[in-house]
């Protein structure tokens, strides 16, 4: 192996991914349970968090691609979870709002999704996991490449 190869184990996006399937592991069983997929569940976190939303701010917030997100947001309209509305001075804009019965339900997830956080935290501790953070934001910034 030359010093400019690293094996697989060492490569970033493959961490960061194994990295967010540990984490998520806490999270699933809470999701299933209510019948939400993680991506719902970032829609509903987000709805509830900045009320009503343009659907495209909601993909990039999410991490969700548009299209992905308009099959997503069909359906959970279909289930009752969200409105979706044209915006009455632009017809391109898609409004999105939480129903009640999807305010409901994010409302008895959250201490569900806090527990899941602390239990995360009991194992890697406090001070790493904020540590985390910061070097995931600084990650998360990084310069396009040119």
């Amino acid at each position: 192996m030359t010093p400019t190869q690293r094996p697989c184990q060492y490569q970033l996006p493959q961490r960061l991914l194994r990295a967010r399937e540990a984490v998520m592991s806490y999270f699933r069983p809470v999701l299933s349970r209510h019948g939400l997929s993680e991506q719902q569940w970032r829609v509903l976190r987000l709805l509830a968090e900045h009320g009503d939303m343009e659907a495209g701010d909601i993909a990039q917030r999410a991490g969700i691609h548009p299209p992905s997100l308009s099959g997503i947001l069909i359906r959970m309209e279909r289930d009752g979870l969200v409105y979706r509305n044209r915006a009455q001075n632009d017809n391109r804009r898609l409004i999105v709002s939480s129903s009640q019965r999807a305010m409901t339900l994010t409302q008895s997830i959250i201490p569900l999704s806090n527990d899941c956080y602390r239990r995360i935290e009991a194992h890697f501790s406090p001070a790493k996991l904020q540590a985390l953070l910061a070097l995931l934001d600084e990650l998360e910034n990084l310069p396009a490449p040119s």
